[in-house]
């Protein structure tokens, strides 16, 4: 068979069998994800339709009905309680990412490398995540605990409904610093600009985030085939370069 009508035929067999999975993304794993869904059409030739929000809200919309086929949570808890209530495949569950929080600031110099700016008092706005819906909320909120400063800073508190908002609002400058994922700041290894400290891992419950294919995504090719990829070395070379664990 010529080259060229092998390859129109390998091309049409592709696509023939290619197909759409939609995938409901915590917001702090958006731009990683961005790029294994380009990765995972060129190798697959199917499309991931993704979803970005917070967790605590993607868990009310699956549970309403929302047709999305694939969760990838900023947790572990979320995928287990939906594993439990029958709304997702038993056994399909996997941790993809460990996450890492880091205190931000678009101003260079403003953030030390030991959070002491936190004791300062040379800001008047600090953002954190919903930690009721958000679980770098939470993180952030149990390392302020740990440090004994929540009642001196709850006043100054600016709240995102998820963690892509609590970025805009530093990003923004309408708060000076705020607690944000590292995935967020970091470009190829480095800090992309301002000023960070990357909160120790002790100050916090591990942000162990897990994939779960949901009751929609049985059998759907697509679906399985995402999981999968997940998986992959290709994927978690992508996962690692925007500084998480997996």
């Amino acid at each position: 068979m010529p080259k060229i009508i092998f390859s129109i035929v390998a091309w049409l067999a592709l696509n023939v069998q290619a197909a759409e999975v939609t995938v409901a993304v915590a917001a702090n794993f958006t731009a990683p994800m961005q790029k294994i869904a380009q990765a995972f059409a060129q190798e697959t030739g199917h499309k991931a339709v993704l979803s970005f929000g917070s967790t605590g809200n993607f868990y009310a919309q699956i549970k309403n009905g929302a047709p999305f086929q694939i969760l990838l949570a900023a947790d572990e808890e979320t995928p287990l309680k939906l594993e439990k209530e029958g709304l997702a495949q038993a056994a399909s569950r996997f941790t993809y990412a460990t996450g890492k929080l880091v205190l931000w600031s678009k101003q260079p110099g403003l953030v030390d490398d030991k959070g002491e700016v936190l004791r300062s008092g040379k800001f008047q706005r600090i953002a954190l995540a919903n930690p009721k819906l958000a679980p770098y909320g939470a993180a952030a909120l149990e390392t302020l605990i740990k440090l004994g400063l929540l009642p001196e800073l709850q006043s100054k508190f600016v709240q995102g409904e998820n963690i892509a908002q609590t970025y805009q609002f530093v990003a923004s400058e309408n708060a000076q610093l705020g607690f944000v994922a590292l995935s967020q700041v970091m470009v190829e290894g480095t800090l992309a600009q301002g000023s960070a400290w990357l909160v120790p891992a002790n100050l916090h419950a591990p942000i162990a985030q897990a994939a779960v294919l949901l009751g929609n995504g049985q059998d759907k090719p697509a679906a399985v085939a995402l999981m999968r990829f997940l998986r992959s070395d290709r994927a978690k070379a992508l996962i690692r370069s925007y500084g998480y664990d997996c």
